[in-house]
Order: C-alpha cells, then structure tokens, then sequence
C-alpha cells in the first residue's frame, strides 16, 4: 500500500517534553501559592490520564479535594504559557531522527500531519523553536486534544487528522511513544511505529507493536517503508 502521510504524536515522539512540562506544572503550583508537587513516580503515574486539566483533576481527586475547589482551566492556561516561556529559553530538542524524516517526507511529497492530546500553543512553541518555522509552514492538518470529545486512547484525535489530511488511515502511519497513543491510533485503522520516550519506556506495549529504540531507523521515507512492509 503506498505510503501517501505521516502523522506524528507531540509529547515524547517528536521531542522529550514531559520533564518540561512536568516543571512548568510544578512552577504553576508554586506561583499560585499551591503546595502540590509532583515528583517523577507521582507524573509517570499521571500520564496514564491523558491532558493536562485532566490529570490536574485526577490530582485533586486523588488528594480528596472537589474539582471544583479551584479554576482548574486558568490553572492549566497558566501552565502552557510558563511551559512555553521554557521552551523558548531553548530548553528542549527533537528527538533522534525526527527533523531528518520530516524533511525526507516534505521532499517525497506525503502530507504530514500531527495528532496530539496537547494544546495549540505547546504545538507551535515546539515547533518554532526545534524547526525554525511555523506549524503550518511543515505540516498540513493540526489535530490537537482541545478539539475533539475523548482524548487518546479514544481514536478521535487521529480520525480528525485523517479528516483534515483527506488520506485513507490505510495509506498513512502514526508515530508514536506510548501505549495510549499506539492504542489511538490502531482504534484509527492506521499502522503505528512506537519509540518509547523516558516516561513511557515501561508501558505494556503488545507483542505485534512495531517499536524502535529512536526514530534513526525511519529516518526516511524510504527507510519507514522498509520497516512497515517487513511488518506486514
């Protein structure tokens, strides 16, 4: 089947966001007068709820306090502007074999796209300061969690990026890093390609997953095609 997109997950696939964002979580906390920190056992643990209000909430619960005992939403936006004034300050790097199959694909025609849980702004911030450019200046559909019902491992996030794509899920290929996202998008019908990041490299991740230690090995088109027809 030929191979006409690629879409790719945010947190922990194109680059290893979630120590920043576990930082920018806890300094929210403590600018808001919040004593709540969350150490790495207690966020590798929080990312099983994907979205960030979501896993906020859980918290709460959690330590038995009523979600509605503080502004949750307004704790989060002011999370995603300290977590984007981070990665401004050049704190964060795409991870291994990224940048170059982005440029194979661009230079071979396919449609790239991306399908995440995270927010617009998280998107573009890493974008414009691992790549140098605009989101939409690289990829051709922008599917982010804010804008669909239930978040992965629900498929609706890869079914709106197949939407706006315009391509088959069976000419396409999810890249990805957890169990969520793997779940996601086979709920999707899409093939996927998992490299676990720091946070994920424990999770179950099924006999018939097709994972790779980074993103080296497809980083070209070519060398994706290889990986998924040897998969077959």
């Amino acid at each position: 089947m030929t191979l006409r997109a690629i879409i790719f997950d945010v947190d922990g696939t194109l680059a290893e966001t979630e120590e920043l964002h576990r930082r920018a979580f806890n300094d929210t906390f403590a600018a808001h007068g919040l004593d709540w920190h969350w150490d790495q056992p207690r966020y590798r643990d929080l990312l099983q709820v994907t979205g960030g209000k979501e896993r906020i909430a859980h918290d709460l619960a959690r330590r038995g306090i009523a979600a509605d005992a503080h502004d949750i939403p307004a704790l989060h936006r002011a999370k995603t502007d300290r977590y984007t004034d981070l990665m401004a300050g050049g704190e964060i790097a795409l991870r291994p074999g990224i940048a170059d199959l982005i440029r194979s694909a661009r230079a071979g025609g396919l449609r790239l796209a991306i399908a995440t849980t995270t927010s617009r702004p998280n998107i573009d911030a890493l974008i414009r300061v691992t790549l140098g450019c605009e989101t939409g200046e690289l990829f051709d559909a922008i599917a982010a969690g804010d804008e669909v019902g239930a978040k992965k491992p629900a498929p609706d996030v890869y079914l709106l990026a197949l939407e706006r794509l315009g391509v088959p899920p069976e000419e396409a290929v999810a890249l990805e890093d957890s169990l969520n996202g793997l779940m996601s998008a086979r709920a999707a019908g899409l093939r996927c390609v998992v490299s676990p990041a720091t946070y994920t490299a424990g999770d179950p991740f099924p006999d018939d997953c097709t994972l790779v230690g980074d993103f080296t090995p497809v980083a070209s088109v070519e060398a994706l095609e290889r990986l998924l027809e040897a998969k077959a």
